[in-house]
């Protein structure tokens, strides 16, 4: 007979063996579709998204660089040239100049749920089809870039415990199915990477890349993250949640309009709010300069607020 210990024991090993078939699975699906590209100043990675050779990647490592070289797992190589940058959601679109592989599958980030598990691959330190393995740790996060347009805020990205190091910025955030639902950005400290979803949104974002080169985005300058709704405000309204403002940019169209920290959006453009990707679907071109109403939730009283977004630029 086995004895309990023994049975335990097996189990355990069942569970590991499990854990390690799903995350070298994926490391084998996405790692050929990863780039490591390197430009004039610094580099990162790539994925490519398209069989015609468009790779996605961080606005951040393509800076004001035109073009460069990616490096692949197995090797090969491929110059690319820059189609469209959007500091906004830290995203751009690079495109092959020679044959690249295949694309990566894409997936949507916005049916992940906290604890499910997830694989990065990338190129830290320029080690390109390095891949790394952990779980999301937070959704909705608001991230204040300093790279670039001082006060930049990177909405709704991806929080997650995979270790990310210098040169994972624009790598695949891919989940056990091998689809990619992030594009990792930043390094925020130990044991916390961060990664810009793959959603409606951004695929948005990345279609008017590829068409237009550029996307004229609106500008509101504010941080926050999502919070349940007080249950009186809740029975009201029908809303369960909003967006709890943490920082508010000096300056910026929020801060103009009267927004502090401590409020609790509700709605903009009378649209319910309870992420920051609420937010960030109004703030399309048709917005720029108009006065758009923002309801929150300030001591316990509703208070209308109008901002006027203003043209991200730079």
């Amino acid at each position: 007979m086995i004895d309990r210990q023994e049975r335990d024991a097996r189990v355990d090993q069942a569970a590991l063996d499990a854990y390690s078939r799903t995350v070298s699975s994926v490391a084998a699906s996405v790692t050929p579709h990863v780039a490591s590209v390197n430009l004039r100043r610094g580099g990162g990675s790539a994925v490519v998204f398209t069989d015609d050779g468009h790779m996605l990647t961080n606005a951040h490592v393509v800076g004001s660089s035109r073009g460069g070289l990616a490096v692949f797992s197995d090797g090969s190589e491929a110059e690319f040239g820059v189609v469209g940058v959007d500091p906004l959601s830290d995203l751009a679109v690079l495109r092959a100049i020679e044959p690249a592989p295949s694309a990566v599958p894409l997936g949507d980030a916005d049916q992940l749920v906290v604890g499910q598990l997830v694989i990065a691959v990338g190129s830290p330190h320029g080690l390109a089809g390095s891949v790394t393995a952990g779980v999301v740790s937070a959704l909705g996060r608001s991230l204040p870039a300093r790279q670039g347009r001082a006060g930049r805020v990177i909405e709704d990205v991806i929080q997650t415990d995979a270790a990310l190091n210098p040169g994972n910025s624009g790598g695949a955030l891919a989940d056990s199915a091998g689809r990619v639902i992030g594009i990792n950005t930043a390094v925020a400290g130990f044991g916390l990477g961060l990664a810009v979803p793959i959603n409606d949104t951004t695929r948005r974002i990345v279609d008017t890349l590829l068409v237009e080169g550029r996307v004229r985005r609106a500008y509101l300058g504010v941080v926050g993250v999502p919070a349940p709704l007080p249950d009186d405000v809740a029975e009201r309204t029908g809303q369960r949640a909003g967006l709890r403002v943490v920082e508010v940019v000096q300056g910026g169209p929020a801060h103009q309009a009267g927004l502090r920290p401590g409020d609790l959006v509700l709605t903009v453009a009378r649209e319910q709010i309870s992420d920051a990707q609420g937010i960030q679907r109004q703030l399309f071109a048709e917005v720029i300069g108009t006065d758009l109403a923002v309801t929150v939730l300030r001591n316990g009283a509703m208070v209308d607020v109008y901002a006027k977004p203003v043209e991200l630029t730079g």
